[in-house]
């Protein structure tokens, strides 16, 4: 290779550098993911406005939006096809899933008109079919179901508003038991609750900034995450989604605006994002999940947007460098 050849092969490596870090991702990361595309209009083409949750059903490959007090529903390639408000129940959405059946599970907190928390029930035609009211465990008259997961045998998974632990229910809605992770003897609150497609159970503490992972027998296996400000610390961790390809999780970060990856073991791996407005970007990003492409979906909440990011096959910038030597 000659000088000039050398020269800008070199121009051309530090370019790719400041193009990835326009994306807000940190010189650890930059081979691991990139920016692919946002979500911000719903199929009337209104605005979404402040969304706070996003999930990927493993079935259909459909992606579920909550904004504000409806639930929008997108095909795999981001095309809205429904709105799901109050003509069927939809009043005030905090979280949903979906089971094997395609019912959807939405947890709803109280209004006027029904001053009851609860967890209200459609069939795969999207049809109401019942509510389930939480019962049978202390203070259930003031939990708020906010976080819901499904499990292979149909049990439905409740975390709640800074309640210490998770509620395990059947689907006819019989409480079974409580996971509840302790730190010093204390039990510590759960604010989120995952499941990935081996049927492990990922539960999130904003009050302790751990995950907590169990395995379908709701054995525990490991916890991490460190409390902290910094690059590798968690300061307000709101949720957890798991590439069910790699093992590699995401955690994201309402006060820091970032998302950290960890590997399957729970070692951390790098971040991406900041606080900021642009592409790659985030202000007081709320929940997260990832498809089975491994997409990452991340609800950037006060920038009215569903951010996407996928994860790159190959380390261009490592061919450009093996050019320049």
């Amino acid at each position: 290779m000659t000088r000039t050849e050398k020269i800008i092969a070199s121009i051309l490596l530090v370019a790719s550098f400041l193009f990835l870090i326009s994306y807000g991702l940190n010189a650890q990361q930059r081979y691991q993911i990139t920016y692919f595309d946002s979500i911000i209009e719903d199929e009337e083409g209104s605005k979404i406005n402040f969304p706070a949750f996003v999930s990927v059903d493993s079935v259909t490959k459909e992606i579920y939006v909550i904004s504000q007090s409806k639930i929008t529903i997108y095909t795999s390639d981001f095309f809205p096809i429904f709105t799901l408000g109050k003509s069927i129940g939809i009043e005030t959405p905090q979280g949903l899933t979906v089971d094997f059946d395609g019912n959807l599970y939405v947890a709803q907190s109280a209004t006027n008109e029904n001053p009851r928390h609860r967890i209200s029930v459609y069939n795969a035609r999207l049809q109401w079919t019942k509510d389930i009211y939480l019962k049978g465990f202390e203070n259930s008259e003031s939990f708020i179901p906010s976080c819901l997961a499904v499990d292979k045998k149909g049990n439905i998974y409740v975390s709640g508003n800074y309640y210490p632990g998770v509620l395990v229910l059947n689907n006819e809605g019989e409480l079974l038991e409580i996971i509840s992770p302790e730190e010093e003897g204390r039990k510590v609150n759960i604010n989120y609750v995952t499941i990935d497609g081996d049927g492990k159970i990922y539960l999130v503490s904003e009050q302790v900034s751990h995950i907590y992972v169990y395995d379908e027998n709701k054995k525990f296996l490991f916890k991490f995450g460190e409390k902290g400000g910094s690059t590798g610390k968690l300061s307000r961790p709101e949720a957890v989604g798991v590439d069910n390809r790699t093992g590699t999780m995401y955690v994201v970060d309402y006060m820091r605006h970032t998302v950290s990856a960890y590997d399957k073991e729970g070692k951390y791996l790098f971040e991406f994002g900041g606080l900021g407005w642009g592409e790659g970007w985030f202000q007081y990003p709320r929940d997260i999940a990832v498809d089975s492409q491994g997409r990452v979906f991340v609800a950037d909440t006060f920038n009215n947007r569903i951010q996407v990011f996928k994860p790159v096959e190959q380390n261009t910038l490592s061919l450009i460098s093996e050019r320049v030597n």
